[in-house]
């Protein structure tokens, strides 16, 4: 039969795989060749269709032999932030051509235990600094969406590739990773659903860092049962990450159903800024109005240090970026460039091998961790940082999640926003709170634009408490009933 990966969830996929509509290598094969006919779309930098037909070929023996796992035959896509044994991983940068891994990292392996098929590996910013996917070196992904005239848009970042993907249809999930919103954000503009993890509860072994105490690898899929399906499969304790949390994984799927009465979900008065688009603050009252109308108690809190975590975040992620790519250097993988004697060498791969934003992140960070300025600007930010923490911990004291606006806008043009990086960091002032605190948050699509274009409304929990916030997700998921599809332009 033919198999149409854009029309099916994984939930559904498993269903019909299940029943024997049609095997994981039909499945498969429909994927690849809907992956290549979205070429113009820019998602992915490195295809592995052999390798996926020859893993769908190996779960459908497991099934057939009565062993199927919990993703069994679902093909997937992988952000190229993800090592990958033997298969080209480049972060989206130059200075890693060419290298390829010796090793999976923990998160890809357990999908992989779990069943599932890897179609190859998405693009991105550059090592995830981005909320565009304008920076990669391989040129940046195009949102499925497209404005009314025609324009094309961007699909968000830094896991533009993932987002993308998933909207285009032909991956019916795909990893990404949030250091400052860097799932729920592309989730919001593309029209899927993402989750961020609690920090810890994925581990991060394998996955080429950005910022350390702030990286979480998430699933981003079409609903909230499959990501549901993916985060538990993804999820677990990894001696081998010394951030990973040991924590039993519960199952995220078993009280996907069990609504939201009598549940306390908060809504931050901070979150309501000046110059705010008055579609999403109307979008945030539906929401609102839908959670109390299925039984929640709506709470109003107060989150008082959030207008200080955009500059928290950006002395933050700066620094920890300039300590972790430091490794960088052409001597023991990746792009090399010639020079007179070692320092030039140094100067001239790093020179040529880190794009514009990655250079300007870099510098940032050494300069806010530099004698005579650490004190005034990263103890600082950090102090902030723990600020931050304290409010959402009084406010969990009161509620069982937060909902706020996803991103400030939709879906912009392709170079609206490049040549200012100020304007473009503003993307992620709904986000980065979640990442200073370690918490849960996921983005759900919840509306369009007059426009045409997905608005995304964000959902925040306690740590380590994803089944409440998916529980929640599934009740607004229900609500909104959004079925809006990108028309499928890449193909003519």
């Amino acid at each position: 039969m033919t198999v149409d990966p854009a029309s099916l969830t994984i939930a559904g996929a498993l269903e019909g795989l299940a029943k024997k509509d049609f095997t994981s290598v039909e499945l498969t094969q429909a994927s690849i060749e809907a992956m290549q006919a979205a070429k113009p779309l820019n998602a992915m930098i490195t295809e592995t269709p052999e390798k996926a037909l020859e893993m769908a070929k190996a779960s459908d023996a497991r099934r057939a032999a009565g062993k199927a796992g919990l993703l069994e035959g679902i093909p997937l896509a992988i952000k190229d932030l993800f090592c990958t044994e033997g298969v080209l991983t480049t972060a989206a940068s130059h200075i890693l051509d060419g290298f390829k891994p010796a090793y999976e990292s923990t998160a890809t392996a357990n999908l992989w235990q779990a069943g599932a098929v890897m179609l190859g590996k998405l693009n991105l910013d550059e090592f995830a600094m981005g909320s565009s996917n304008e920076t990669s070196y391989y040129g940046p992904a195009i949102n499925p969406w497209r404005a009314q005239d025609g324009t094309r848009l961007v699909p968000g970042g830094s896991s533009g590739g993932s987002a993308a993907a998933v909207a285009a249809g032909f991956a019916l999930g795909a990893t990404g990773t949030d250091t400052g919103g860097s799932i729920r954000q592309p989730a919001s503009l593309c029209g899927i659903t993402g989750i961020k993890p609690t920090y810890g509860r994925v581990s991060r072994w394998g996955i080429v860092a950005f910022a350390s105490s702030l990286d979480q690898a998430g699933p981003m899929t079409r609903s909230v049962r499959d990501s549901a399906l993916m985060l538990q499969a993804m999820a677990g304790f990894d001696p081998k990450d010394s951030t990973s949390v040991d924590t039993p994984v519960p199952d995220y799927t078993a009280s996907l159903e069990a609504g939201v009465k009598g549940l306390r979900i908060g809504i931050p008065r901070e979150y309501r800024m000046d110059g705010m688009n008055p579609e999403i603050l109307a979008l945030w009252e539906q929401g609102k109005q839908w959670l109390k109308d299925a039984g929640a108690e709506i709470v109003d809190i107060h989150l008082p240090h959030t207008h200080y975590a955009l500059a928290a975040y950006y002395i933050v992620a700066p620094a920890e970026a300039s300590s972790n790519l430091a490794r960088y250097d052409g001597v023991r993988y990746g792009l090399r460039v010639p020079g007179k004697d070692l320092i030039e060498m140094y100067e001239n791969t790093r020179g040529e091998g880190f794009g514009r934003e990655v250079q300007r992140r870099i510098m940032i960070g050494t300069y806010v961790l530099s004698a005579g300025y650490y004190d005034a600007y990263y103890t600082k930010a950090q102090r902030v940082r723990t600020l931050i923490k304290k409010d959402f911990e009084q406010a969990f004291q009161r509620v069982d999640a937060i909902l706020t606006p996803t991103a400030p806008n939709t879906a912009f043009p392709l170079g609206a926003k490049t040549d200012d990086p100020i304007t473009m960091y503003l993307n992620d002032v709904f986000t980065v709170p979640v990442n200073l605190a370690g918490l849960p948050g996921m983005s759900l699509p919840a509306g369009l634009s007059a426009d045409g274009l997905p608005w995304g409304l964000q959902l925040i929990g306690r740590p380590f408490d994803e089944a409440t916030l998916l529980r929640v997700g599934r009740t607004v998921e229900k609500a909104a009933n959004f079925t809006a599809k990108p028309t499928a332009w890449w193909r003519s």
